[in-house]
């Protein structure tokens, strides 16, 4: 996936906070510019650009660079409070966000580069969303106040996520098709189509070590799949055991909408229980 989305709405973000923090003086938007520079650097290819002595330590460049920023929002939350006309709330949430991404990269919770980046892209161009469109339960209110809208977004992905699973159960008992638990994760797909579909295969009669899990585009992925399907067929087997290949990112669109309408739907349940 290009980055150029990704760069064109970090960019609109940060000048929108700009122009947002403009009339509470020079620390607040300066502090912004600090954070949006963190998120930016991300999306920008600035080692390839600077050729291949400055790409072989780019991994330390950026650590310095996240060790200043932490220092530069620590001193100023220290030094001049947090508040509007100091160290503002978005601020901290665009920060935490960017740190919360990064670690959940690192860990392998977020599997790629463009689920991260997209978690960044929230977090600068609506740092914080109190007031969604639907009602919610008094108990939240507060919370969203002050929590990161990136989070926000993730924890309600997470709780629509669950909806998944369910449909795949749902249509697999339907289709009297339904096996304990693998019912739950993938159904039970005809070999010809396999070559056709966004799908893993797990199925107890392919190997592991022949499924590529690691394919970086969707035409090696196709290829692995003819390569499968040509020797399952040569087996004789008819139907394998399967899993959609869902991006995290529409999972993360669903979030988005969701935090958007009814915010966060987790912290929203338990505080009307």
């Amino acid at each position: 996936m290009t980055d150029r989305l990704w760069q064109l709405m970090g960019v609109a973000g940060v000048l929108l906070g700009v122009a947002w923090l403009l009339p509470d003086g020079a620390v607040p938007v300066v502090l912004w510019l600090v954070v949006g520079a963190l998120v930016l650097q991300h999306l920008f290819p600035w080692d390839e650009a600077l050729g291949p002595t400055v790409d072989r330590h780019a991994d330390l460049i950026e650590g310095v660079v996240y060790v200043v920023v932490t220092v530069a929002v620590l001193v100023a939350a220290f030094s001049f409070g947090v508040g509007p006309t100091a160290v503002p709330v978005s601020v901290l949430a665009v920060f935490v966000t960017v740190l919360f991404a990064r670690a959940l990269f690192e860990l392998g919770v977020l599997y790629g580069g463009a689920d991260a980046k997209a978690l960044m892209i929230v977090g600068v161009v609506l740092p914080l969303f109190a007031t969604p469109l639907l009602p919610q339960g008094a108990g939240a209110t507060p919370l969203l106040t002050v929590v990161p809208f990136s989070v926000t977004v993730l924890m309600d992905a997470a709780l629509l996520s669950v909806v998944i699973p369910i449909g795949l159960a749902v249509r697999n008992l339907a289709r009297r098709e339904f096996r304990f638990p693998r019912g739950f994760s993938g159904y039970l797909l005809d070999v010809r189509e396999l070559p056709d579909r966004f799908v893993w295969v797990r199925d107890p009669s392919v190997p592991e070590q022949e499924v590529d899990m690691d394919a970086e585009t969707s035409a090696e992925d196709r290829a692995a799949r003819v390569r499968i399907a040509e020797e399952l067929t040569a087996k004789g087997v008819s139907k394998v055991w399967v899993t959609p290949q869902i991006p995290f990112l529409v999972v993360m669109a669903a979030g988005l909408v969701a935090g958007l309408l009814a915010g966060n739907l987790v912290v929203d349940l338990i505080s009307r229980v």
